[in-house]
């Protein structure tokens, strides 16, 4: 049985905007989502030749699982990234003000940020602490240890224990979710 051929432009008309929502809601960043979503779609349609899915839900599937490694990937080179930029006094031209302002309406930011508010509240005050130094202010994790005065290793697991306490407090919606937001 031949398996169904999917285009991009399909995708694109089925997913193009709730996959760019999926990612503002992860990033809290309409013009880091903007960037992801680009990345995303070139990605998906360079991929085109190698998709072996089925129909609407597995090509769903497969590209989100493209944008989540995108994700991750933002997150693993994202500080090299934005340090080489600083370095060569380059900056990427940012989208316009309207545009992000509106992603960020329909993502629901304003929502998404009290929730995490809320949740980080629920962290005890050393792992909102560790939290807040990783994630926030970037710090390395032999950094966090010595400003808490504590083992690399205790701080990696305070940040560790601190972030699964936030997935687990979080409403972390799952793919059909995200698809029809």
């Amino acid at each position: 049985m031949a398996r169904p051929k999917i285009e991009i432009e399909a995708l694109y008309a089925a997913h193009g905007e709730p996959l760019l929502l999926f990612l503002t809601r992860r990033t809290a960043d309409p013009q880091v989502a903007l960037d992801l979503w680009a990345e995303t779609l070139a990605h998906a349609a360079a991929g085109l030749t190698r998709y072996r899915g089925g129909g609407d839900a597995e090509a769903a599937a497969w590209l989100y699982g493209i944008a989540r490694r995108r994700l991750a990937l933002y997150y693993r080179r994202g500080d090299a990234e934005r340090r080489a930029l600083e370095r060569l006094k380059l900056e990427r031209p940012p989208a316009d003000t309207e545009l992000l302002a509106e992603i960020g309406r329909r993502a629901g930011l304003v929502a998404v940020r009290a929730e995490l508010a809320a949740a980080l509240a629920q962290l005890s005050p050393a792992v909102r602490e560790a939290v807040q130094m990783r994630v926030v202010d970037e710090l390395s994790y032999p950094d966090v240890a010595q400003r808490l005065a504590i083992t690399e290793e205790a701080a990696r697991t305070r940040v560790s224990r601190g972030l699964s306490a936030l997935a687990g407090l979080l409403d972390r919606p799952t793919i059909e979710n995200a698809v029809t937001t």
